[in-house]
């Protein structure tokens, strides 16, 4: 079996890695169960750009158990975990294309890996596995029977193309699922990116000016949990709505230009390009620290960094200071990729339980409406996330209440009003 990791021998400890995430993700587990006996997914290969994770690891494991031949590669140079890769090669025979800190030129190789496997499905987050294959093989594109995407980034480059007309088989779009984007982008990524920036650099939250960058979801929960550890909240925006609710969430809001100049943190978070670049380089406040929870490396200009940088040193693991030339420095972590994956481990399992629920019921939608789907952006049905949702209350041991028959049809009829 052809594969590139870092290293085999790290394959037992990936295995209790796997193991661990596994007792945080029943939703997974169950459908896993289910689609283990009725095998939906028999002949097909599936194509995987995703962060090799432990959680991601049992989403790999169940799409292969529901009959498919699996195949992954890494979605983002930095985030691939060493052991975990190992461990789907060794105990699984699942073919990894991922190396922590692969190159530029190692990350597009092990893309075209994946896509060497001819896979009927794709499943991708950020895009680039969809993109690669529309502009270097479109020919085989045009024979994929559809495709998921996790994440904002991806969903809206997916779009551009569906707007175009260039997207050649129908995606559905996870990330626009409730159970996705309620929880994974505003809990996990709250939680996790505060945890890459504290492994980066040990310094306090308490008492800091922290800067979020972006205020949709990933920037709500960011923000929430930046103010619940004690920090002084300053919020960038773009979009004159998200800001009034940031305000009214009681966050400050400014320009970047101005929010810098007061910055001990900054985190983008937009899906954006040079949301801290060469203006906010001038002004900013010495001894920040840059970091980036957004998809690509883009958020923060590191060109123009470098064009007024005097020295460059790397001080800790995923910290480099920048000696400025006007006297100053800063400081960027993770190569100002995502910090939650660059120095930390990501997203907890529970909140990846139900995101990757929905991966796998969003393979089995394609599969069950092949040849129904245009070739556009899809959403998954509403039903399937309020059964997601169901199954994770069940799991986490909550009970709701049921609508009586005549609150139902008090809901859904008109006659009845003032008494």
């Amino acid at each position: 079996m052809k594969y590139s990791i870092k290293d085999i021998n790290l394959a037992k400890k990936g295995i209790t890695k796997i193991e661990w995430a596994r007792k945080d993700m029943p939703v997974l587990s169950g459908i896993a169960e289910d689609f283990k006996k009725t095998k939906p997914f028999k002949n097909m290969t599936i194509g995987v750009c995703l962060h090799v994770t432990a959680e991601t690891a049992n989403l790999m494991i169940a799409l292969q158990e529901a009959g498919a031949k699996v195949v992954l590669c890494a979605s983002n140079p930095l985030s691939t975990q060493d052991e975990v890769a190992a461990a789907l090669v060794q105990n699984f025979n699942i073919p990894v294309f991922a190396k922590k800190g692969e190159s530029k030129n190692e990350y597009f190789e092990h893309l075209n890996n994946v896509l060497d496997m001819k896979p009927d499905i794709t499943m991708d987050d950020g895009a680039d596995l969809v993109g690669e294959l529309h502009s270097a093989r479109p020919s085989q594109a045009k024979k994929i029977l559809g495709g998921t995407e996790e994440t904002t980034t991806g969903v809206s480059r997916l779009k551009s193309m569906a707007n175009e007309g260039t997207l050649l088989f129908p995606v559905i779009a996870v990330n626009e699922s409730m159970t996705k984007h309620f929880f994974d982008n505003r809990y996990g990524t709250g939680q996790s990116t505060l945890d890459g920036i504290i492994r980066a650099t040990n310094k306090l939250i308490a008492g800091s000016v922290f800067v979020v960058a972006g205020y949709g979801w990933c920037g709500k929960g960011l923000a929430m949990r930046a103010r619940g550890m004690g920090a002084n909240v300053i919020v960038t925006e773009i979009d004159a709505v998200k800001a009034i609710e940031a305000l009214m969430d009681g966050f400050r809001v400014m320009p970047m230009t101005q929010a810098a100049k007061e910055a001990d943190f900054i985190c983008t978070v937009t899906g954006n390009t040079d949301i801290v670049g060469s203006k906010t380089f001038k002004i900013i406040k010495d001894g920040c620290i840059i970091s980036n929870s957004g998809h690509f490396d883009v958020e923060i200009d590191l060109v123009a960094l470098k064009k007024v940088t005097k020295t460059r040193k790397v001080l800790r693991d995923f910290v480099e200071s920048y000696k400025l030339k006007n006297g100053k420095t800063v400081f960027v972590l993770a190569g100002g990729r995502l910090v939650n994956l660059g120095s930390a481990e990501g997203h907890p399992a529970s909140v990846m339980d139900m995101s990757f629920a929905n991966q796998m019921l969003a393979v089995k939608f394609l599969v069950k409406n092949a040849g129904k789907l245009n070739n556009s952006v899809h959403v998954l049905p509403e039903a399937l996330d309020r059964k997601i949702a169901t199954l994770k209350l069940k799991s986490l041991g909550a009970q709701i209440d049921v609508l009586s028959k005549k609150q139902k049809e008090y809901m859904t009829g008109w006659r009845d009003g003032t008494k």
